[in-house]
């Protein structure tokens, strides 16, 4: 449940950040929208406010010297017949003496410099109320004849923002208000639209549900969306590499179950026949211990070909190979060589170990280690022992040899032997499961070199395979055998004994 629970959803992430934008936005919008909406509801009217400050300025005259302003008739009520806002004016003289209107209009700031006949707007207040001014500085007709007069006189008219501010907020509604209905339905399309574009991987979901488990050709990547092709590219490349595991798996359980029939079969007949004796009152001693001979070297047989089998199956775990570790290859050796030893003794033939650790050879152990899994190996080593033991006859040699690179970058292990040699056109053959040199008497699985040649390969090792006397050889001679694995020595730093554990 907890891993359901935290499952991404590719639905909903692409849905999050097309929507997360847009929400993102909408209240961007919407702050932006009411400077803009007050930027429009200035504009009539104060073009209107500009309006009657150009037509106030028109009534400023000079009599007898001094700066004169009379309001015409109906103006002042005029300028009071707005219900909605309040309007003020003033005007003043030459030297900023109050003329006419409200004398507690502010006046503009004092480092602004006068643009004659410009018409200017500012933002005000009067009376603790916000105001929009509209003010004019007005040249005064034959002020240079004037004496005292400092400049020209001012024209001020400031209205309250009631209106302003009513239709500021009328714009907004009908720009937001709007926005209510389409961003839900946007987001509804967008549902709509994703749940469309994504439906093709719904498609191949099914399709590929649909197939029965033993169907492992590959998707037409036609029917998949482009975007999914490299996704459908690497399932067909999945598939095709399970194709040829499995066949290879069906395959060497059929050879497995082909070779195990010979052991079993024989075991069967020996116990029918024992029992046959003995039912027809046989009581040979020597004929009943032939059978159970027969029958313990078919048992033999078929635990061997068990142990194979389980070996193979090791030595194509990648997991297990995986887990590397620092091995030491010359102890490895003169271990393995010393539990060959008896059976050697017992076969007549002379197996010795050549390399560091051996008698008379000064090369540190430590050059010989390598990254590896100790377990696969050993194995691998001793199924090279063991080739070797089967094919050497009576008399010969066998050596395992380990050779360091002085310069620390190989080891080279090599198992050879004086046997029969295998032919230059069956070198490749015999590094296959169940596969055996024809002409060969020998009893065997097959397997042996198969694992050899899969350990080698799943520690990035190369594998040769030549003949351990080359060139013309005397009559009688066997050319012999010899396995080369050449491995990159281990670049790990060698951990040096403590004072206290040598102590």
């Amino acid at each position: 449940m907890d891993k359901l629970r935290g499952q991404r959803s590719l639905f909903g992430e692409i849905l999050d950040w097309m929507l997360a934008p847009l929400l993102l936005l909408w209240p961007m919008s919407v702050a932006l929208t009411w400077p803009v909406a007050q930027s429009i509801a200035h504009r009539p009217y104060d073009r209107a406010l500009g309006e009657t400050t150009r037509a106030l300025a028109q009534q400023i005259r000079v009599e007898r010297g001094r700066v004169a302003f009379t309001l015409p008739t109906g103006a002042a009520d005029l300028l009071r017949a707005d219900e909605s806002d309040q309007i003020y004016f003033q005007v003043l003289g030459a030297r900023g003496e109050h003329v006419g209107g409200d004398s507690t209009l502010p006046v503009p700031p004092e480092d602004e410099v006068a643009a004659v006949g410009e018409l200017r707007y500012r933002d005000d207040q009067v009376h603790n109320q916000d105001v929009r001014v509209a003010y004019l500085w007005v040249a005064l007709p034959g002020a240079p004849r004037i004496p005292g007069t400092a400049g020209p006189a001012l024209v001020q008219v400031a209205e309250t923002l009631g209106k302003r501010s009513q239709l500021a907020t009328e714009i907004i509604k009908g720009v937001i208000l709007p926005q209510f209905v389409i961003l839900p339905l946007a987001v509804l399309l967008v549902w709509l639209a994703l749940a469309r574009g994504i439906a093709p991987l719904g498609e191949l979901q099914r399709r590929i549900r649909r197939r029965e488990a033993d169907d492992l050709s590959p998707i037409d990547e036609m029917e998949a969306p482009e975007e999914v092709s490299p996704l459908v590219r690497a399932i067909n490349d999945l598939l095709g590499r399970l194709d040829r595991s499995f066949a290879t798996q069906k395959r060497f359980l059929a050879d497995a179950a082909h070779q195990l029939k010979t052991p079993l079969a024989g075991l069967r007949t020996q116990a029918e026949l024992a029992q046959r004796e003995i039912d027809a009152g046989q009581r040979d001693p020597e004929a009943l211990k032939r059978s159970l001979q027969q029958i313990a070297h078919a048992s033999q047989r078929a635990a061997h070909m068990v142990n194979q089998l389980l070996a193979m199956a090791r030595a194509e775990d990648r997991g297990m190979a995986a887990r590397a570790v620092d091995v030491n290859l010359a102890r490895l050796a003169t271990e393995t060589v010393r539990d060959f030893v008896p059976r050697a003794l017992e076969q007549r033939l002379d197996l010795g170990y050549e390399g560091p650790g051996a008698e008379g050879d000064n090369t540190p152990t430590e050059r010989s280690r390598v990254l590896g899994q100790p377990l696969l190996l050993r194995e691998m080593l001793r199924n090279l022992v063991d080739n070797a033991l089967h094919y050497t006859p009576p008399g010969g040699t066998i050596t395992v040899r380990l050779i360091c690179d002085p310069f620390g970058q190989v080891v080279v292990l090599q198992v050879e032997d004086s046997g029969p040699g295998i032919p230059a056109s069956e070198r490749e053959l015999v590094l296959q499961p169940f596969y055996r040199v024809l002409g060969s008497n020998v009893d065997g699985s097959g397997l042996g070199l198969a694992i050899v040649a899969e350990i080698a390969r799943q520690h990035a090792a190369t594998l040769a395979v030549t003949d351990t006397r080359e060139g013309p050889l005397p009559e009688n001679t066997s050319p012999g055998a010899r396995f080369t694995l050449r491995f990159a020595a281990s670049k790990l730093p060698v951990e040096r004994p403590t004072a206290s554990a040598v102590a």
